[in-house]
């Protein structure tokens, strides 16, 4: 196990099976540390040992190593023990024990996770991290899956707000009338780059590059980290703060193991959790900034738009998504902590 401390919050599928052979897979082979009752979790991370997410959740392993009976934490990250949708499958079969998912991937498990994907139903990232770790909101949401898959899901890391970028400046959905928007595959994220004013084009983001500079695709949408470290602020250079969404990732555990915890063990497990989300809202408020500051460095413009023009069209996608009363239910209760 790898542990770094940091001290701003806490001190101190196939391609995948052989490695998680190797690793111990199952409950019966993992790797036991501090001698009690608690083994090394894996926990699978799509992002680096740099990124915010893997900062926060090597040191929640730190966390649990020194205040509970022998549960840790061994973060793979690089999509090392798959990518998002076999480390979903993974998780509930037991094979890997966590991983961090988009809220995407649990959409396709209930529906009504939609509502935490649609725009504007977050105003920023303090009043997503408000709702998503308010059990008062989101207590049967996150048992939903527990039952049918044996997932637990525990709450969530940010992805920032997402803007709009391109090789002109943009300050109405006018500006955006015939650019091609890539999006993720996604219905919802294609009825939404319409909303933005353009036309939703799905890419692999691993060729957004290539295709903003080739003229492929005429903008893209993203968090300004992703936009700073991906360089596409060399090909894009006009950052236009239309605010659109605030991304989310999703902390799953597989059901069986967390229940498997006692009851002092459970309780710093929880407490480590709260303080592992809360680390990574400072980072990433902080990477945000670098980001920022690195891109103007090399060339970009930040520039803000007009919110109101952008509002209505975005706003009408919830009417458009929302089937459900129980989805209905969920983003009235989101709206109103904003309030």
């Amino acid at each position: 196990m790898k542990h770094r401390k940091n001290t701003v919050v806490i001190a101190g599928a196939a391609a995948a099976t052989l490695l998680l052979a190797a690793c111990g897979g199952g409950d019966e082979g993992g790797e036991t540390s501090g001698g009690g009752d608690g083994r090394s979790m894996r926990l699978a991370l799509n992002q680096t040992e740099e990124h915010p997410s893997y900062i926060a959740l090597d040191n929640f392993g730190s966390y649990l190593e020194e205040n509970t009976g022998g549960w840790d934490v061994d973060v793979f990250p690089n999509e090392t023990l798959g990518a998002q949708a076999e480390a979903l499958q993974l998780v509930s079969d037991g094979s890997v024990d966590m991983a961090i998912v988009s809220g995407t991937q649990l959409e396709n498990l209930n529906e009504d996770f939609v509502v935490f994907n649609l725009p504007r139903v977050f105003d920023d990232v303090e009043h997503q991290m408000e709702v998503i770790h308010d059990p008062e909101i989101t207590g049967d949401l996150y048992a939903s899956l527990e039952e049918s898959n044996n997932i637990t899901v525990l709450g969530g890391f940010t992805q920032g707000a997402r803007s709009v970028y391109s090789s002109a400046p943009i300050e109405t959905p006018a500006d955006l009338s015939g650019q091609k928007i890539r999006v993720q595959e996604s219905e919802l994220h294609i009825a939404m780059a319409e909303a933005l004013g353009g036309a939703g084009t799905p890419m692999a983001y691993g060729e957004l590059y290539t295709g903003l500079q080739s003229g492929v695709v005429d903008a893209a949408e993203n968090n300004e980290v992703s936009y700073f470290t991906q360089r596409h602020y060399e090909v894009a250079p006009y950052w236009s703060y239309t605010n659109h969404l605030v991304g989310l990732d999703y902390m799953i555990i597989n059901t069986d193991l967390l229940n498997s915890m006692s009851e002092e063990d459970r309780a710093a497990f929880d407490e480590g959790w709260t303080a592992a989300h809360e680390e990574h809202t400072e980072l990433w408020a902080e990477a945000t900034q670098e980001a920022i500051d690195g891109a103007t460095a090399g060339g970009a413009t930040f520039s803000e738009v007009d919110d109101a023009a952008f509002a209505e069209p975005l706003e009408a996608l919830a009417a458009e998504f929302i089937t459900t009363e129980s989805q209905q239910a969920l983003f009235d209760a989101a709206r109103a902590a904003a309030r």
